[in-house]
């Protein structure tokens, strides 16, 4: 059996890089997920009409390669997916206490695109077979598309 977590939520704050004695790249960060807070069955809303969210903060870590990426195109705020699995840890603190931890350990995270979509022209009539190929594709008056070189 495996331990798998998804995650979709925003970044509490900047992703934190440090590097371990070894040369791994290690980067934290928080993500808060948001669900509405039931009771008896029905969603709970405030005195406005507004729903009534309870939100819950989760400790996201991610190396190396993964670390990287999130270090150079996340940042506070940033609605993204967190794919992973459960890491629990136990320690024993200053005072002899012991203590326990949860993390995600994230193997893949996905972040929406900053760039705006493109609005097809409404006289265009040619079909794609995705989105990303709709950027890759303009179209010329008459629904003929016409092939260009694609930015990564």
């Amino acid at each position: 059996m495996q331990s798998i977590v998804i995650l979709a939520g925003n970044i509490g704050q900047n992703p934190e890089a440090r590097t371990t004695q070894g040369g791994s790249q290690i980067i934290n960060f928080s993500l808060a997920t948001s669900r509405p807070r039931l009771s008896e069955g029905r969603v709970m809303r405030d005195d406005n009409g507004y729903r009534v969210m309870d939100t819950e903060w989760h400790r996201i870590t991610c190396f190396n390669g993964l670390g990287k990426t999130v270090t150079e195109h996340c940042e506070k705020g940033m609605k993204v997916l967190a794919h992973g699995r459960i890491h629990y840890s136990k320690w024993i603190d200053s005072m002899g206490i012991d203590r326990y931890g949860c993390e995600i350990i994230a193997e893949t995270s996905l972040a929406p695109r900053s760039r705006p979509r493109v609005k097809t022209p409404s006289w265009s009539t040619a079909t794609t077979r995705s989105r990303s190929e709709e950027r890759c594709l303009p179209l010329r008056p008459g629904g003929t598309a016409r092939r260009v070189q694609c930015a990564p």
